[in-house]
């Protein structure tokens, strides 16, 4: 099975910054056993500063500023969720 784009998303938002958020289906794997390949980013002045992804061999995780944190992947809804939170709280911050 080829990988499938199954959600894709861009905002500018006003202040200038991005949300851009893409979901594919993918095979099953041991590396992705949702069966899903995901990137999701919000930037500002050209600089991620939210990141979801789960890069080959990198497994579900989150980058916030410079850190990189292990993500419980759970569903795409919750996915998603999770991701505009982060961005609220950054931006309510």
């Amino acid at each position: 099975m080829k990988s499938t784009l199954v959600f894709y998303r861009k905002n500018i938002l006003k202040n200038g910054d991005t949300v851009e958020m893409k979901i594919w289906q993918v095979p099953y794997s041991k590396d992705k056993p949702h069966g899903l390949k995901y990137s999701l980013v919000y930037t500002r002045k050209g600089e991620r500063v939210v990141g979801y992804d789960n890069a080959d061999k990198k497994g579900d995780h989150k980058h916030f500023r410079e850190m990189e944190i292990p993500y419980n992947f759970k569903d795409m809804d919750r996915l998603i969720l999770d991701f505009y939170s982060d961005i609220q709280g950054l931006i309510e911050g």
